[in-house]
């Protein structure tokens, strides 16, 4: 088994090797805009999926059935959003750094404290999904071999830190497109082998994961229940436009096609992708559920152990492709997670945009260094939390980090104010702190819980804090 994930890792050395030739600084932050829109594409299901959905969609299935899906609707929308309203702005601009549209909307100061959210929110979110990836890797293999969790997360951040390096977001592009390969491969093996496994065959397995008591889809009348129909459209919609058009990360990826057309294609396609992948890996969740079921097995208490408790007991065969999968998504998300804080670093927060030259090389490997231990720590706060649900702890974390980045959007979008700059980063630590006490006011109160509509209040209030210290023209 380690001899398969030895040579996985070779092979992405192999694609660093490759694309890391005569680097420039326009290929570490934008890829020289030469990125084919098909590869990106492809690549970003895997970046957007990560070891998180790979585990977690699976195991939710047991507590939300397939309301998931609810969101994955609101996704594509908010793909559209992004498509004709977000990347014409960035193509038209000429972005290195979408943060960079701060900066000409309101001035310098907005831009830091827009990246710097971003930072923070993509640190720890990139934490929280490695976090699950070595710990699955832990507790399936490399406990055989006499590692620690803290060993093995060291030995996985030095990996992708290697291979990262060398070709910034032109060696990323490739490499996303391998590892998505990889995992949708390892996703289709293993729906392979548990309806082999419950001696089904496709049409067989289909009904079976329509018939089951999981398979309820939208939930209309219950305005109370988090999982209302509403309420998951609306958060997935604009968990998109912050996840994917407010976030570094995914559009550095996009900025790097050759032009708006190629870029907006790349997004169309991928949102168009992601409804029927998440379908699979929940039917995925309900047909282990089912064996489970069949061979009298204890289904796990945490949703997260469903996919690996299957992966340890299904034999070498489905374990190799688990374990692949597992790597293949943790990677994925990663490796363009350092290269886009280290370009945030470089371009919003230092301004070293177009420079080139060997102290600038210096910089970035230092940044670069600097943000991969910052990953293994927060990777080790999460371990020692043990979030029974990492997508729902990442979702959350969206809510509250991006909220600023939301309102900072949309008054510069739809609005023609400016703001008082020096006032601005307070306002902007204030709207998650107001957004937390509401909450917590309303569980107190009401009982009411909120859901991702926290993401909405947390914008909303940014939004009015601007407007309360802008200045009219």
């Amino acid at each position: 088994m380690i001899f398969l994930l030895l040579f996985y890792v070779l092979l992405l050395f192999a694609v660093s090797y490759w694309t890391g030739r005569n680097l420039t600084s326009a290929d570490f932050y934008s890829g020289s805009k030469r990125s084919p829109w098909y590869v990106v594409a492809f690549g970003m299901v895997g970046a957007s999926i990560s070891g998180v959905s790979f585990v977690s969609v699976p195991g939710w299935v047991e507590s939300t059935g397939f309301s998931y899906i609810q969101m994955c609707i609101g996704f594509f929308f908010g793909y559209l959003v992004v498509a004709y309203l977000l990347l014409p702005l960035y193509y038209k601009m000429n972005l290195t750094s979408i943060y960079g549209y701060l900066e000409h909307r309101y001035g310098l100061s907005a831009r830091r404290t827009g990246a710097m959210f971003f930072m923070i929110s993509k640190l720890f979110g990139s934490a929280a999904k490695l976090y699950v990836a070595v710990l699955v890797l832990q507790r399936l293999l490399l406990d055989e071999y006499g590692l620690s969790f803290t060993l093995s997360l060291i030995v996985v951040v030095c990996v992708i830190w290697f291979y990262s390096y060398r070709g910034g977001i032109k060696t990323i592009v490739w490499t996303d497109f391998v590892q998505t390969f990889f995992l949708l491969l390892a996703l289709v093996l293993l729906l392979a082998n548990v309806v082999s496994s419950l001696n089904l065959d496709v049409c067989s397995a289909t009904r079976l994961v329509y018939e089951s008591d999981y398979s309820r889809m939208f939930v209309w009348n219950d305005w109370v229940s988090p999982r209302n129909f509403f309420k998951q459209f609306l958060s997935g919609v604009f968990v998109v436009i912050v996840m994917t058009g407010l976030d570094q990360d995914l559009m550095q990826k996009n900025l790097s096609c050759k032009d708006l057309h190629s870029s907006r294609k790349n997004m169309l396609v991928y949102g168009a992708a992601f409804v029927p992948v998440n379908m699979l890996f929940l039917a995925l969740g309900v047909l282990v559920l089912a064996f489970f079921s069949q061979e009298g097995m204890v289904v796990p208490v945490s949703g997260d152990e469903l996919l690996p408790a299957f992966a340890r007991c299904a034999g070498p065969l489905v374990m190799g492709c688990f374990l692949i999968g597992m790597v293949a998504s943790a990677f994925s998300s990663a490796d363009s997670a350092l290269t886009s804080l280290t370009t945030s670093a470089m371009v919003d927060v230092a301004g070293w945009e177009g420079k080139d030259g060997k102290w600038v090389g210096r910089a970035r490997l230092f940044i670069h260094v600097g943000f991969s231990v910052m990953l293994v720590l927060c990777s080790l706060l999460f371990y020692s939390f043990k979030e029974s649900s990492a997508i729902n702890l990442i979702y959350t974390l969206v809510s509250y980090l991006y909220g600023p980045l939301l309102g900072l959007f949309a008054f510069g979008l739809f609005t023609r104010w400016n703001v008082r700059l020096k006032i601005l980063p307070y306002i902007a630590l204030a709207a998650p702190l107001l957004t937390y006490a509401i909450d917590a006011w309303l569980v107190n109160s009401c009982g009411y819980k909120m859901g991702y509509e926290m993401l909405l209040l947390n914008g909303g209030l940014m939004f009015g804090g601007m407007m309360a210290i802008r200045i009219k023209s």
